[in-house]
């Protein structure tokens, strides 16, 4: 038997295990799927420890996207223009890193129809999934790309194509598009938006990443509103069926991914 995990600071709430076993069970692989909390002391060791364990696969999550790059022997490319990792194969003694955010986002705006070719699309928060969905974007032609900081004058590397702003700034933006990366909103804090009304009903469609709960209060502001929705819940069965072919080596069918996607939205229900 195989063993995988997920790394991260608090996990308490993940549903990474059961996304990650249930793919086990309907592809008939031996695997064994865990939760690992690595204090940020300690993730230094993050490689050692794979290694040492024989762990084959770990997704990484906030606040170590970044952090953990510099401990691993090769990069995928579109981890490199992100320039953040959210999953590690460990194969043949060497560690790869991949982002496979950037697939999920794809598959949840492409299951939800929304088309972003020429649009104008903000995006709140400029953590490691926040450079996931800005790459995406741009590599799907987006016409502008607004990146939104609590702090502006952070060092913060962005793409030359995109724009950095604050939240002082967006007051001022209108686009068709605005995506939540940000933690707020995600439970147990739930109940909060990172932004307005007044901010929201100046897009067309809003994305949150946050999946838990289903719907955000950032999204139910914006159904108020009369707005396009998406919550983040098919993006984070996509990203782990697409970790999952990269440790097994294999693809898997589209199927596997919408049914445990309906599965676990009943659990919400």
């Amino acid at each position: 038997m195989e063993f995988y995990g997920l790394v991260g600071a608090r996990l308490s709430h993940s549903l990474s295990p059961e996304i990650n076993n249930r793919i086990y069970e309907l592809l008939n692989v031996e695997g064994a799927y865990k939760l690992f909390e690595i204090s940020n002391e300690d993730i230094g060791k993050l490689g050692e420890a794979i290694k040492l364990l024989k762990i084959k696969g770990v997704n990484v999550t906030i606040p170590y996207k970044e952090v953990v790059m510099d401990q691993l022997d090769e990069i995928s490319k579109e981890a490199q223009a992100i320039g953040a990792i959210n999953t590690i194969l460990f194969k043949n003694g060497k560690l790869y890193g991949y982002n496979t955010d950037y697939f999920g986002f794809g598959s949840m705006l492409s299951i939800n129809n929304i088309e972003v070719k020429g649009k104008s699309c903000v995006i709140l928060g400029t953590g490691g999934a926040s450079k996931a969905v800005a790459t995406y974007l741009m590599d799907e032609e987006a016409k502008n790309i607004y990146l939104v900081s609590r702090d502006k004058n952070k060092d913060i590397k962005i793409n030359p194509k995109m724009k950095l702003i604050d939240y002082a700034e967006l007051k001022d933006i209108h686009g068709d598009i605005i995506i939540n990366t940000t933690p707020v909103g995600m439970y147990p804090n739930v109940g909060v938006s990172p932004v307005t009304k007044d901010i929201l009903k100046k897009y067309d469609t809003l994305v949150d990443i946050v999946y838990n709960p289903e719907t955000t209060e950032f999204m139910r502001l914006g159904q108020e509103l009369g707005k396009k929705t998406c919550g983040g819940l098919y993006m984070l069965v996509g990203q782990a069926v697409k970790a999952e072919e990269l440790w097994l080596d294999r693809n898997i069918d589209m199927k596997v991914l919408n049914k445990i996607y309906e599965e676990i939205e009943n659990k919400f229900k």
